[in-house]
This record gives structure tokens, sequence and C-alpha cells, in this order.
């Protein structure tokens, strides 16, 4: 990932990288988002004419710690107007997790601009010039401060499609895992299990509504054990998605999965066919078990939930391989 050049700690209204911003009285600062209330609380004051910026992140992901000091000393150069002119907002993409999917997020960090509910403009990685950009370019010029000499690089105007996807646009399939916080750029390599079917977005392009049902029921019964997961258990892209992994493997699951980052189709589809909006999905014999806070409160209502889909004895769960999985219906 692109990034400017570090910022001084003698600058004001700098920080050494990762540490929270203290801005400078007037000035605009990035107001944590906890909850979906909260979020429609703050947005919903704002006027059309203000600019919103999102910036999701994700805790695990060491490029956003970066990111947090750029977007802290960004909207310090801002001042705090009545009504407000622009706003920042900050959210952890894995705790409000249906704000996430609804802005699409599948990398982080992710810079989201939008006025009156709409968003007009994003950008992913921590190039702190493109971010001052589209933020200048749709909020007007900062009157607070120097970002400049605020230890922030130059505004980089794009001026061809940058590498990173707009909101609007689906997936498209990767061949090698990510670094970083990326989590969209990744689809299963050699190396990862055959768990399920192999189907590509492609395949079943225009697929009509009950083919892609009929392709989603045969998918979730591609093993007793099935996880949607974003990612791969060797190479997770989402916490939730991590610690379901670890959940099922500590207490020696065998299972199947799916990486919902490599099939947009399936991603989508499968939030209507299961009525459960978000991920990973759990399923066993083909029936939607839930997510990670479900999954969890199985096993400890009942030790020996899924006992009859343990490993060997004494060795732990994982993937299994295509041969001990149950053919698709």
């Amino acid at each position: 990932m692109n990034s400017g050049p570090p910022l001084s700690s003698n600058t004001p209204g700098a920080l050494v990288e990762g540490q929270p911003a203290t801005a400078p009285a007037g000035t605009c600062k990035v107001e944590p988002i906890t909850t979906d209330a909260d979020f429609a609380h703050h947005t919903s004051k704002l006027p059309p004419s203000c600019l919103a910026v999102l910036y999701f992140h994700a805790p695990w992901a060491e490029p956003c710690k970066q990111m947090s000091t750029i977007l802290s000393t960004l909207a310090s150069t801002y001042p705090e107007t009545d009504p407000p002119r622009i706003a920042f907002f900050s959210l952890d993409a894995e705790e409000v997790s249906e704000i996430s999917e609804k802005y699409d997020v599948t990398q982080v960090p992710l810079v989201v601009l939008q006025k009156d509910g709409n968003v007009v403009d994003s950008v992913t990685g921590t190039d702190a010039s493109k971010v001052r950009y589209a933020v200048e370019k749709h909020g007007g010029a900062p009157s607070a401060g120097n970002a400049s000499k605020a230890g922030l690089p130059p505004a980089q105007k794009v001026t061809k499609p940058a590498p990173s996807q707009s909101l609007d646009e689906k997936p498209q399939e990767q061949t090698n895992a990510p670094s970083g916080g990326n989590l969209s750029k990744y689809a299963p390599d050699s190396k990862d299990p055959a768990t399920a079917p192999e189907y590509s977005s492609g395949e079943v392009n225009g697929a009509s509504k009950d083919e892609l049902h009929s392709r989603l029921g045969e998918l979730v019964k591609a093993a007793p054990v099935m996880l949607f997961m974003k990612g791969t258990p060797s190479a997770p892209q989402c916490g939730f998605s991590r610690q379901t992994v670890s959940v099922l493997r500590e207490r020696g699951i065998r299972y199947g999965f799916f990486n919902i980052l490599a099939d947009d189709e399936v991603r989508q589809g499968l939030k209507e066919f299961s009525e459960w909006p978000t991920f990973p999905q759990v399923y066993v014999d083909g029936e939607l078990i839930g997510g990670l806070d479900i999954l969890k409160e199985e096993f400890e209502n009942d030790p020996e939930f899924l006992k009859e889909y343990t490993a060997a004895h004494g060795k732990l769960g994982g993937p299994a391989g295509a041969e001990q999985q149950t053919k698709p219906a």
C-alpha cells in the first residue's frame, strides 16, 4: 500500500502513528461509532450539504493504524461549524457488521465519503494524498489549519482509474493472498482443500433466482458442517471468520468451507437464502446454525454440540478433504 511521509511528532496537531488524535480546540474530531443506532443518530442530524467522512477500520489490520493518524490529522484542519460543513466518523468494520455490509466493506482501511446519504467517493489503502484530495474535492479546502504543515502530503488528483474498486462494483476474483488489511483481493489457491463444488460467478452469470437458490441449496450441503466465510481457514480475511475457524478447530470439528469473497453471487444470494445478513454463516446438514455468537452459545449450552462431526480423537479439527465430505444434494 502506498502512503505519504510519516507525520512528525513535532508538528502541531500531528501524532505518532497509531496513537489517538488530540485535535486543537474548535476543530473537527473523528467521532467513533460503536452501534447501528449511534450511526443513525449522528448521520441523521447532518444537513444535506454536509460531507460525512466514514472511516472503516479493523483493530487487527496494521495499515489502519497509519490511516487513523492521517484522518485525525486531516480532521483537525477543518473548523467545527454550526451547521456542520464536514463530519468525520470511525467505524470498526467488524463491530458494526450490518453497516459494513450496507457499504460493501471488503477491505480496510476504507474511507467512504457521502452527502445526503449518497456515496460520492471512496478511497482504499493508506495513501494520505488520495484521501486528502477526495476530502477537499467534496468538502472544500480546510480553513482551520494548513494540511501540508500538519504533515500531510499534497493532495494527489487521480487521473486514471484507481486500482481499488468502487462500492458499486462487484468484487473481482483474485489469485493470490493479500497482505495487510486487504479483505477482498483473495481467492483460494491450490494449497486450500476443495471442500465445495467449484463454481465461479462467471459460470452462472445471469442465473435466475431459482437457479441461484438451487445452487445455494447444494452448497450448504457440500459437507456435513459447512462454513461460509471471508477468506479461507488458512487465510481468514475478517476477525469474525478467524474466530469461527478457531472455535471449530479447538473443538475438533471437521468442516467444509466456501470463500464468499471469491464469488459475489453466493455472497449476496446467501443473505436472502438464509435470511441472515452477515458472515460467517455455519450450516449443519444443510440447516443454518447462525454466526459466531450463536455458535459460541451452542457450545456453551451443550458441550456435546457437533460431537458427531469431530475429527479423530486427540486431533484438532479443520477443513475436511473433498473425499471426506458428502456429495451435493
